[in-house]
């Protein structure tokens, strides 16, 4: 069964790692996160869980598809979808932007 969302939020940059790299986020929480985590409930009951708790998702930002993985956020509870440069630069978005992110998991 595949389930869809839509939610927005504001893009965010984090640096650091072991090649101090930059990588940029989006924060899913509110009634989106609750039903994402919901969903990562179900399939580790299933028996069907991933790497650090992390869903496998079809992501469109604008006219930009991509497959990605959200990944649940001990700080807030809600879920962190990573938006690639490539998916950045064709939407022309950047740190600090309101995105509208539509996921199907």
């Amino acid at each position: 069964m595949t389930e869809n969302l839509v939610h927005t939020g504001v893009l965010w940059r984090w640096t650091g790692g072991a090649n101090n790299g930059t990588w940029h986020f989006l924060t899913i929480g509110g009634k989106a996160g609750e039903a994402l985590s919901g969903t990562a409930l179900m399939r580790r009951l299933e028996g069907h869980s991933r790497g650090f708790g992390s869903l496998k998702v079809s992501a469109r930002i604008g006219g930009t598809s991509f497959a990605t993985s959200v990944f649940p956020s001990k700080a807030d509870g809600g879920w962190i979808l990573p938006v690639k440069a490539s998916v950045r630069k064709a939407e022309g978005i950047g740190e600090g932007d309101e995105v509208e992110v539509s996921l199907e998991y």
